[in-house]
């Protein structure tokens, strides 16, 4: 496997994921932005509490006009909490809810099996198992 087929295989697993998530309430296009953009900064947040809407677009290199987007769609699923930064009233401090969210228990708790089986073109369970647990090696190895 050269760099070029990763990438690409990458690519093809981030769909994959997106396909696998449940629709959010009111359906995806009540919100502006993608899925992956909302994990992108809820992973962030998760590994920086505390940040802001500016300190994650730097981090990420996304525009800060999205991760405002995707910060509204995560305190509405109530994955995130918000407050007044008291060094500076203007800003907002963006923290991972102390609780998981029933949205945020919903997207744990749906599994990839229909997303794969339409990627795979096949519902044949051996095929689903052995390409899922081949997933969970490279989850094992490469996921911080």
């Amino acid at each position: 496997m050269n760099g070029v087929e990763l990438f690409l295989l990458g690519r093809a697993l981030m769909k994959i994921g997106e396909d696998a998530m449940p629709e959010p309430p009111g359906g995806a296009d009540r919100h502006k932005g993608s899925t992956r953009l909302v994990l992108i900064a809820a992973s962030d947040v998760a590994a920086h509490p505390g940040t802001t809407v500016g300190d994650i677009a730097g981090r990420t290199g996304l525009p800060q006009s999205q991760i405002s987007t995707a910060v509204a769609r995560l305190k509405e699923a109530g994955a995130i909490t918000v407050a007044p930064d008291p060094a500076d009233r203007r800003r907002v401090l963006i923290s991972p809810a102390a609780e998981p969210s029933a949205r945020v228990e919903q997207v744990r708790a749906t599994t990839v099996d229909a997303a794969l089986a339409a990627a795979l073109g096949t519902d044949d369970p051996h095929r689903l198992r052995e390409v899922t647990a081949a997933l969970a090696v490279l989850a094992r190895h490469l996921v911080p």
